[in-house]
């Protein structure tokens, strides 16, 4: 059951995947001999590619098994969210599926490429603040104004329940696996991965990589307490957070075997490795868990360790500069 620490149980991870199957097929797992070569240190690299999902994303699996819990009700009223991209897709296109009315707050100069998506959709975007956590303050009184329904991206059950379901799929995917190194950028994703790891596979340890420019949650798993910085300073938009999460941290505390940060010069050359042994368009926050392992090497050599390419949204003019060493 669900406590203080653990927000969500497997069960409510099963419970999500059969709301959203119909929705989403599995994304692939898959190994790339250049990519183990290049990575070295006898690591066996596992690749889930949440970049081919139907946003590009594994966000859309937290929008869709929260909005499909909703009430008649809170359907016919709407919902609302803040987001950098990805959440605001998956929220989005599940209320495209689900007949549900979406509003976005971004913040300004928010990745145009991002912001065309969502309204492709039929959300309607308000751009204000000057980051994530602003544009949230922004949507949050939006929700008591218009009376939405507020989908937050990290504090929310359904939302981090849906984001285990990728894991699931890693656990019935991989024949052998030692750790997954997750980007966090509210920590969904990593303490969906926990719930799930330590009820079937408590042997596979998790650890953590944030960008250097923006280490909230590092910064507060160090302390052993909530932190919230001043700013979040990253290419890597996906986890271009402040602060750390109410229902995330402590399973974050407890769960975790380590913790690391990488540079924006690490994420790109991690991105440039991931273009160029997978063929696969990534983006900064997707190829955050790569530059992680890469850190990690020494910790994990000999071992097989998944890293999730947790989306592909990035936009043309930062893919330039990656591709061209300008970061």
């Amino acid at each position: 059951m669900p406590d203080a620490t653990w927000p969500i149980s497997i069960d409510d991870v099963y419970a999500a995947r059969t709301r959203i199957a119909r929705h989403l097929p599995p994304t692939p797992l898959r190994s790339y001999a250049a990519l183990d070569a290049a990575v070295g240190h006898g690591i066996r690299v596992l690749v889930k590619h949440e970049n081919l999902n139907p946003t590009n994303a594994f966000k859309v699996r937290n929008a869709l098994a929260a909005m499909s819990v909703l009430t008649g009700e809170e359907r016919a009223q709407g919902v609302i969210a803040a987001t950098r991209g990805n959440h605001g897709l998956g929220v989005a296109y599940a209320g495209h599926l689900l007949g549900v009315p979406a509003t976005l707050c971004v913040p300004v100069g928010n990745n145009p490429e991002k912001n065309e998506a969502m309204r492709g959709y039929g959300a309607e975007l308000i751009e204000e603040g000057r980051d994530y956590d602003e544009s949230l303050l922004v949507a949050s009184a939006l929700m008591r104004e218009r009376r939405l329904v507020l989908v937050h991206g990290t504090n929310n059950p359904h939302v981090v329940a849906g984001a285990g379901t990728l894991t699931l799929e890693i656990v019935e995917q991989a024949e052998h696996l030692d750790a997954i190194v997750i980007a966090v950028g509210g920590g969904s994703q990593a303490v969906g991965a926990l719930t799930v790891l330590r009820a079937l596979r408590p042997d596979v340890a998790v650890y953590a990589v944030q960008a250097a420019g923006a280490p909230a949650i590092y910064e507060s798993w160090k302390a052993q307490r909530p932190l919230t910085l001043s700013a979040a300073d990253t290419f890597a938009d996906g986890v271009a957070t402040r602060s750390a999460y109410e229902m995330t941290f402590p399973a974050l505390v407890a769960g975790l075997a380590g913790f690391v940060t990488v540079t924006d010069a690490e994420i790109a050359e991690a991105l440039r490795l991931l273009l160029r042994t997978t063929h696969t368009l990534v983006e900064g926050a997707g190829a955050a868990g790569l530059a992680g392992l890469l850190a990690l090497r020494d910790t994990l050599a000999g071992k097989t360790a998944a890293v999730i390419l947790s989306g592909g949204n990035i936009d043309a003019e930062t893919l330039r500069r990656v591709v061209t060493r300008e970061i």
